[in-house]
C-alpha cells in the first residue's frame, strides 16, 4: 500500500532540509493541534494567545522573510511548512499566513528601519500578532474602490472607515490598514500601522461561522483615529502595495489547500479499509477505489504544480499570473477532494470525528478569500487573452 505522496514519489523532488521541515511541522501540529481541534472547531474559539508563541519556537512566523529574527527560508520549504499546518486545520495556517504574508511582509517590504526593529523580531516570535486591513464590507474583489480614508492633519494622520472579515483583527498588538489619501487631487492607496487599544479604533470578533471556526474573524472600525506622522508605512504608494502582499499570501495557499485535501483523502482511505459494507471492505469496491483513484490524480498534479511554482519563486521567476494559477486549481481540486470524501465515509462523514467535512467547510472560506476563484479565472483570462474582464 502507498500514500499518496508515494504514489507521485514527490519526496525525490524535496532537499533534505525541506523535508525536515515539513516533517517538524507536521510532527508539531501531531501534538499540538490535532488533538483539539475538532472541540475548537465545535466551540468556534481558537487559543491564539498560546499557540502563537510556540509558532514562533517553530520558526514558521515570517520563515520567508529575511532579518529581524526570521529565518529567510526559501519559499518552497514555507509552502510545505503551510501544506502541514493547513492538513491540520484552514485555521491554523491562515493565522501563520496573515501574520507572515501579510502582516510581517507589508512591514518587510514597505516599513522603515524603526518600523521593521520594533515590530518584526516581535512578531517573529509569536509575542506580538498583526492583521492586515484591506478588505471591506462592500468591497472585496475590488480593493480599490475602498472607502477608508486618510488625511494628514498637522503632522498627524486621521484615518476613517472600516475593513471585513479580518483573521486576527480582535486579537492583534498591530493592524496594518490599508487607506486612500489625497495626493494632488489624486487617491493613492498608503498602509499605516495602528497599534491595539488607539482611541477611535475598535474590533468586533465576527460571530455564526460555519467555515474558519477556528480561527479568529474580526470587523476593525476606524472613526477619526489619530496616528502620528511616523504610522505611515513609507515605501507603500499605490494598490499594488498590498496586491503584492496578497501574492505572497497566495502562494502559501497553493500549497496549503492540499494539505487539507490530502488529510481527506488519507482519512477516507482508512476509513474504506476498515469500513464492511456487504461482508466486505468499502475499499474492494470498484466505485470507491474510482474515487480514490481519480481524487489521488488530481491531488498528485497539483502538489507537482505547488513545487514548480515553488521553484520558480525560489529564483525569483514566478509570476502573478502563475499564482492566480496555482490559487485557483488547488482550491478548487482541494474542496472538491473533500467533498468527494465525504461520500466515501457516509453519515460518519458529517461528524467531527473525522476531519472531512471540517475540512471542507474551511475551504469554502479558502476558495474566496486572498482572490475568488472567479478573480483568478479572470486574472488568466486577461493573460491569455490580453483583454481585462474585471469593468
Amino acid at each position: 500500500m502507498q500514500t499518496v505522496a508515494e504514489l507521485f514519489a514527490t519526496d525525490t523532488l524535496l532537499t533534505g532540509e525541506e523535508r525536515e521541515i515539513r516533517d517538524t511541522v507536521a510532527a508539531f501540529t501531531e501534538r499540538r493541534v490535532r488533538p483539539h481541534i475538532a472541540e475548537w472547531f465545535e466551540t468556534g474559539t481558537f487559543p491564539v494567545r498560546e499557540i502563537a508563541p510556540e509558532l514562533g519556537t517553530l520558526g514558521v512566523l515570517g520563515m520567508h522573510l529575511e532579518g529581524y529574527g526570521c529565518a529567510g527560508l526559501p519559499a518552497t520549504a514555507y509552502g510545505l511548512a503551510c501544506q502541514e499546518l493547513e492538513a491540520a486545520d484552514s485555521g491554523l495556517r491562515s493565522l501563520v499566513s496573515v501574520q507572515g504574508s501579510l502582516a510581517m511582509t507589508a512591514i518587510h517590504k514597505f516599513g522603515s528601519e524603526e518600523q521593521k526593529t520594533e515590530w518584526l523580531p516581535e512578531m517573529a516570535a509569536g509575542r506580538m500578532l498583526g492583521c492586515f486591513g484591506l478588505t471591506e464590507p462592500d468591497f472585496g474583489s475590488d480593493p480599490g474602490g475602498m472607502r477608508t480614508r486618510a488625511r494628514r492633519d498637522g503632522d498627524d494622520w486621521v484615518l476613517n472607515g472600516s475593513k471585513m472579515w479580518i483573521t486576527n483583527g480582535s486579537v492583534a498588538d498591530i493592524a496594518v490598514v490599508w487607506a486612500k489619501v489625497d495626493v494632488q487631487g489624486k487617491d493613492v492607496v498608503r498602509g499605516f500601522l495602528v497599534p491595539a487599544g488607539t482611541p477611535g479604533f475598535t474590533t468586533r470578533e465576527m460571530a455564526r461561522k460555519l467555515s474558519l471556526r477556528a480561527s479568529i474573524t474580526a470587523e476593525l472600525t476606524l472613526d477619526d483615529v489619530r496616528l502620528p506622522g511616523t504610522a505611515v508605512l513609507p515605501g507603500s504608494e499605490g494598490l499594488s502595495a498590498p496586491l503584492s502582499c496578497l501574492s505572497e499570501a497566495r502562494f502559501g495557499i497553493i500549497f496549503g489547500a492540499l494539505g487539507a485535501a490530502r488529510d481527506c483523502l488519507q482519512a477516507a482511505i482508512d476509513y474504506a479499509r476498515t469500513r464492511a459494507v456487504f461482508d466486505k471492505p468499502l475499499a474492494a469496491y470498484q466505485l470507491t477505489q474510482a474515487k480514490l483513484a481519480d481524487m489521488a490524480v488530481e491531488w498528485g498534479k497539483g502538489q507537482l504544480l505547488a513545487l514548480h511554482l515553488g521553484r520558480l519563486k525560489d529564483r525569483g521567476e514566478l509570476t502573478p499570473q502563475q499564482v492566480s494559477a496555482g490559487k485557483l486549481n488547488s482550491t478548487r481540486e482541494a474542496i472538491a477532494i473533500a467533498r468527494e470524501c465525504r461520500t466515501i465515509l457516509g453519515a460518519n462523514g458529517i461528524t467531527l470525528d473525522y476531519p472531512v467535512l471540517r475540512h471542507a467547510n474551511n475551504l469554502e472560506s479558502v476558495l474566496t478569500y486572498e482572490g475568488t476563484a472567479e478573480v483568478h479565472q479572470l486574472v488568466l483570462g486577461k493573460a491569455l487573452t490580453g483583454s481585462a474582464a474585471f469593468r
